[in-house]
């Protein structure tokens, strides 16, 4: 069964950082062909896209709301999805995951607050 793990969330303060990470296990989905995205949702809110990277790493973008703090990145050698946050706030507070297309991981909680 092919599955995206996430990892890496957790507690900080203001102003911290922490490096996420998506993990692809199992067979069937060939990692390094896929674009791949992250997308969060805080608790009462929709999901919002935050970043993503084409099927190399060579292209990315970002949300506005985390542009210049987050970066994304790709290891195709290990099938794993990272995002690296920068000075994070408690807006960033969140449900994180990976995904691409229809396959999506189960997510991560980040939670930031002094």
């Amino acid at each position: 069964q092919v599955q995206l793990v996430e990892s890496g969330g957790g507690s900080v303060q203001p102003g911290g950082s922490l490096k996420l990470s998506c993990t692809l296990s199992g067979s069937g989905f060939t990692f390094s062909r896929y674009a791949m995205s992250w997308t969060r949702q805080a608790p009462g809110k929709r999901q919002e896209w935050i970043s993503g990277t084409n099927s190399d790493g060579s292209s990315t973008s970002y949300a506005d709301a985390v542009k210049g703090r987050f970066t994304i990145s790709r290891d195709n050698a290990k099938n794993t999805l990272y995002l690296q946050m920068n000075d994070l706030k408690p807006e960033d507070t969140a449900v994180y995951w990976c995904s691409s297309g229809a396959l999506k991981g189960q997510g991560t909680q980040v939670t930031v607050s002094s």
